[in-house]
């Protein structure tokens, strides 16, 4: 099985320092590196410590212990060297993963904590947000909706005394239109 590479967790132009932490490129060497990007990288570095904790797995799951079976310790010493190097590399990638957490906890401790609810954005609805309040909340709640409610539906007769009124005029016309036809016969 193929092994991604450690340095900068697969980031093209990445350096590996030290201690397997990917420095900046030549070029934004004075640049400091921001939280998100601390993030990605630590994201990627988790998934490399998965990656490789499944092969290790999978070593381990085809290795036999040499128990007086007849084995080639060749094999064997071949495999025990491929295991230790893989651990050697989840050790150095989980003190990579231990340095990108200290930075971003560094990086974001000026900043005050925040509720998860204060980060969602949303619209409010008067039902929802007056609900919670209590009995007096949900009475003027209650109250504001009928209020509502009798000026719709005061318009909705207004509207409707109308349309008699206009209905009527209409009839009263069709009498008097068929009324003069019929003396003119």
């Amino acid at each position: 099985m193929s092994t991604p590479p450690l340095s900068g967790a697969g980031m093209p132009g990445a350096a590996a320092a030290p201690g397997g932490f990917p420095g900046p490129p030549a070029a934004a060497a004075t640049r400091e590196v921001n939280t998100a990007t601390l993030c990605r990288i630590g994201q990627e570095t988790v998934q490399d410590i998965v990656f490789r904790t499944m092969e290790i797995f999978q070593l381990l799951r085809n290795m036999q212990l040499p128990n007086g079976v007849t084995y080639h310790m060749g094999t064997y010493q071949d495999r025990l060297g491929k295991l230790q190097e893989h651990l050697r590399q989840l050790s150095v990638l989980f003190r990579k993963l231990r340095l990108v957490y200290d930075k971003c906890n560094e990086n974001c401790a000026g900043l005050e904590p925040m509720s998860v609810e204060q980060l969602i954005p949303y619209i409010e609805d008067d039902y929802w947000k007056n609900e919670d309040r209590g009995p007096a909340s949900q009475l003027r709640y209650a109250s504001e909706e009928r209020r509502e409610i009798l000026e719709v539906n005061k318009k909705l007769k207004q509207k409707n005394q109308q349309l008699k009124q206009i209905m009527d005029q209409l009839r009263n016309l069709i009498w008097d239109i068929n009324a003069m036809l019929a003396m003119r016969n």
